[in-house]
């Protein structure tokens, strides 16, 4: 392990092999961080924090913190988990999740592996963020918000409390979130509106012609037709041919609790 000498390391703490805290930082004592993770100056990870391998977490990051709810009871101690070969910029914050008694030990904020978090991006209290998330520079979660993977929020964007944002979707920058944002599409706007689907974040992501092209039909049928969602649904099902992409869309918008974003 490299640890200045300025930074202060509970000798609870547990940190692996290759670990590097750097100048004025402070870990808390039930922190453990896994081997070859860096943890840049001024940084305050705190709480019942897990941090996986290989993560770079730069200046001024605090992780694990005492969550912004005024309904955490005092005294519990709230957790978080970070996976592996995470990117979290400067003055980027996470919050532990929020506790109201000590039976709760289920609950957790979570992030996966490979994602990035740009400068001064917000995870509240009991987000569930998946992998390959790319978070730009001051988007923010509200508490309980699920992110699929491999979804990318524009800087300045805001997602409402309990939204689910779906699988390789792409919020633009300064949008307002308030309803579920479906996968695979474009989300935009204040407030927000499906704008069709994330063709280039498709592209990127591997998918093939023919599965842009089932997705591009599921848009079509969903936010443009004058079918309710209930209809839009079966017409999904009885003319989109079976998929990975069309089983997800679907179970997506049946389970979705505050609606989707059209």
């Amino acid at each position: 392990m490299k640890i200045h000498p300025t930074a202060l390391v509970h000798p609870d703490a547990e940190l692996a092999e290759g670990v590097e805290v750097q100048a004025f930082t402070i870990i808390g004592p039930h922190v453990k961080i896994g081997p070859g993770t860096v943890v840049g100056p001024h940084c305050v990870l705190d709480g019942r924090t897990v941090i996986g391998e290989e993560n770079h977490i730069y200046s001024g990051a605090q992780i694990g913190v005492l969550s912004q709810d005024l309904k955490h009871k005092q005294g519990l101690i709230g957790r978080t988990q970070i996976g592996n070969h995470n990117i979290i910029r400067e003055h980027v914050t996470v919050s532990a999740c929020t506790l109201t008694s000590s039976d709760e030990e289920h609950r957790v904020t979570s992030i996966g592996d490979y994602c990035m978090l740009m400068a001064y991006s917000h995870v509240a209290h009991d987000c569930h963020v998946g992998s390959g998330v790319v978070m730009a520079n001051c988007a923010s979660l509200a508490g309980h918000v699920e992110v699929e993977d491999r979804a990318i929020l524009g800087g300045l964007s805001g997602v409402h409390q309990e939204c689910v944002v779906g699988t390789m979707s792409f919020i633009g920058g300064l949008s307002r979130v308030a309803r579920d944002a479906p996968p695979y599409m474009i989300v935009d706007g204040n407030p927000a509106r499906c704008c069709g689907p994330n063709t280039v974040g498709l592209k990127r992501n591997g998918l093939d012609t023919i599965q842009r092209n089932r997705i591009k039909q599921m848009y079509k049928i969903m936010f443009h037709s004058d079918l309710n969602t209930t209809q839009a649904l079966h017409e999904i099902e009885t003319s989109v041919e079976n998929c990975e992409e069309r089983a997800h869309f679907l179970e997506f918008v049946r389970r979705s609790v505050r609606g989707v974003t059209k």
